[in-house]
């Protein structure tokens, strides 16, 4: 079927206004252009509200000039936050032709279909709806505690457990798990003594590095090393210190203007805590001894006590009802409740584990309670894929209408960029996959999602980035013993700053896993859990990150400057950063400057391109990675070359006048 006589580009504002999100009771004006000699006999909108269902609009024909036609309908958005949904119903000569989303649903230009198409999404936020400026502004580094660094003088590993362990040497051992052979249940749990003491003596290497948020992996006491089968809500693991020096740590780390993010299971505790006490640990009545235990209303027991839910069937982690009252009170409103523990200690914040497994509701009584003790903390949730559509346990869920999360975490760009470096896409289907994320997330959630490229459940970045084998390929012991070879690293640390240097000038909060910028390798769990390799950090690397954190840390045009992408063909990428008239997206007062970003993953060939820049800057740039060389622009054309794997940052100079 011929695809070019019926036109909508959900990314032109000609054709939707305004772009993207939009907010409750705004104004949405949609368009459609048809080529034809004849009007045809009807042009709909078809609109699909998740709250009400299906409504048909009869667009207006506002443009009749030759064979272009455009017919338009203006629609209100919701009183409330939901989601919409459009295509376009086109009847001519007798024959019903539909015009929607193309096959990817990635928004943009859409597709002729002779049945009913894929919609197009228009997410509608609350109105006035805002996430901290402050975090939007700022770069994590995420640390896996027993990991990290051994605070102790001698080394000791400080209270080690006495059960189901096994303790490593910091710097020649490598990550394992212990399991048994029948059921592949973990039996023994491996530790490395990073602690808390530790990272209150790495604190002047993460201000030096440029970090302004510290996000954890659980901290709580629990017996294992990943602490996601909490024991106790209120009691730091002795491992890695006691409750008094945690406070320490936080006065510390916002001393020197760093901002403490916890990581909150609450969907499952562990079976060995004082809650459910499977094992008899605690001298309190647990779930799973009586039912006479106050918290035996937080779980559901099948045939009690032996059959549970748990999650994901790891019967160490018993699910609990979230919407139970006691439990809610214990973790959310008690005067000493979890929630309000903690942020009284100096916690700026929360992530969510498994935001997917709790109810809406929870989220959003969280968030509530927490805004009213600091109406600047942070909520971000851990979703793995478009947060603002998400459909979990066949429920659509609700992250970013207003009431819920800050900030999620950004796996689906994660995604994205490695498909793009790894030459899996090439520069346009990866500028329509962000512009799908840019479309789908509000303005300030897009400029507040958690931006990582490396976390505790997914395999090292420099691994990924230097061709290793796939892991279904090789052995757990293969995996194990596996280091990339000098050409593999070479490579990999060249794709690694192109990666890195994309994330730190997008739009977003980026994260850094803890010992990514110094070159850690590793397939998944647990050998992505290795220890920082302090003293023997790849230094490239290493000054690589600090310049690219200190470029951002300096111009707020990489913060929150307008995103333009300009430039997505074969193997180049590029966009620009802007902020004029003296105002930022957010409307805060920011210098006026701009910065042009471009990218080229082809690992052998050098590009050659010319970028039209006409209207955008003035013209001349500084190449902030080159010996700030200064390149210039004439009759509105950036003419530049990249060398294989090679990104640059440009920032415009002082001197710039019209072009």
């Amino acid at each position: 079927m011929k695809q070019d006589w019926i036109f909508h580009n959900s990314h032109d504002v000609y054709y939707r206004s305004p772009f993207g999100a939009a907010s409750c009771k705004e104004k949405i004006s949609l368009k459609i252009r048809i080529h034809s000699k004849k009007p045809p006999n009807s042009v709909i909108l078809r609109l699909w509200r998740e709250g009400t269902g299906e409504e048909k609009i009869d667009m207006k024909l506002i443009k009749n000039t030759g064979e272009i036609k455009d017919y338009k309908a203006e629609i209100l958005a919701p009183s409330v936050p939901d989601l919409l949904w459009y295509y376009f119903i086109v009847v001519k000569q007798g024959i019903t032709y539909y015009y929607g989303n193309n096959p990817g649903c990635l928004g943009g230009i859409g597709q002729i279909q002779e049945h009913e198409p894929p919609s197009y999404q228009i997410t509608v936020y609350k109105k006035d709806a805002h996430t901290p400026n402050w975090f939007k502004e700022s770069i994590i580094y995420q640390i896996f505690v027993d990991r990290f660094y051994n605070g102790n003088k001698d080394g000791k590993i400080l209270n080690p457990k006495k059960k189901n362990c096994i303790y490593h040497n910091w710097n020649d051992d490598v990550p394992l798990y212990r399991r048994d052979p029948e059921t592949g249940k973990i039996i023994t749990y491996d530790f490395f003594g990073g602690n808390l003491l530790g990272v209150i003596k790495k604190l002047p290497y993460l201000k030096e590095l440029g970090i302004n948020v510290i996000y954890f992996n659980p901290i709580f006491e629990s017996p294992s090393n990943h602490k996601y089968d909490t024991s106790d809500y209120k009691k730091i693991d002795p491992m890695f210190g006691d409750n008094h020096l945690f406070s320490k740590l936080c006065a510390e780390a916002e001393k020197m203007g760093i901002s403490i993010i916890l990581d909150g299971v609450f969907s499952h505790t562990g079976s060995d805590s004082i809650y459910f006490n499977k094992e008899g640990s605690y001298p309190s009545l647990g779930a799973y001894q009586s039912k006479e235990s106050p918290y035996y209303p937080w779980y559901r027991f099948y045939e009690y006590p032996e059959k549970y839910e748990c999650w994901w069937g790891i019967d160490t982690l018993p699910n609990v009802n979230e919407l139970e009252v006691s439990y809610q009170n214990f973790i959310i409103h008690d005067e000493d409740s979890v929630l309000k523990y903690w942020m009284k200690m100096g916690v700026k914040g929360w992530r969510l584990d498994v935001a997917d497994e709790l109810p809406d509701e929870f989220i959003k009584t969280f968030r509530k309670a927490m805004k009213e003790i600091d109406p600047e903390s942070v909520l971000i949730g851990e979703v793995w894929e478009d947060a603002s559509n998400k459909i979990s346990y066949g429920k659509r869920r609700e992250y970013l209408l207003g009431e819920e999360l800050d900030s999620v975490t950004n796996y689906p760009l994660r995604n994205i960029l490695l498909d793009y470096i790894l030459g899996k896409t090439d520069a346009q289907l990866t500028h329509l996959r962000l512009m799908n994320i840019y479309e789908n997330y509000p303005i300030h959630h897009f400029y507040s999602a958690m931006n990582l490229i490396g976390s505790h459940d997914v395999p090292r970045v420099l691994t990924l980035l230097g061709d290793a084998p796939p892991e279904d390929l090789i052995s757990k012991e293969e995996q194990a013993k596996f280091k990339l070879s000098p050409e593999q690293k070479a490579i990999a640390v060249a794709r690694l700053k192109l990666l890195s240097l994309f994330v730190m000038s997008f739009p977003g909060v980026p994260c850094i896993y803890y010992g990514d910028e110094a070159g850690m390798e590793g397939y998944a769990d647990p050998l992505n859990r290795g220890c920082y390799p302090w003293g023997n950090e790849n230094l490239e690397l290493l000054n690589w990150y600090k310049k690219i954190i200190s470029l951002r840390n300096n111009y707020d045009v990489l913060k929150t400057g307008k995103w333009i992408p300009i430039y997505a063909e074969g193997d180049v990428y590029s966009f620009v950063r802007k902020i004029e008239n003296g105002r930022d997206v957010f409307n805060q007062r920011k210098k006026d400057n701009v910065a042009l970003l471009l990218f080229n993953r082809n690992p052998k060939k050098e590009a050659n391109i010319s970028i039209n820049l006409k209207n955008l800057c003035g013209k001349t740039f500084i190449d902030m990675l080159k010996n700030r060389q200064k390149l210039y622009i004439k009759n509105g054309l950036l003419k530049i070359s990249l060398s294989p794997l090679e990104g640059k940052i440009l920032i415009q100079t002082e001197e710039h006048n019209g072009i």
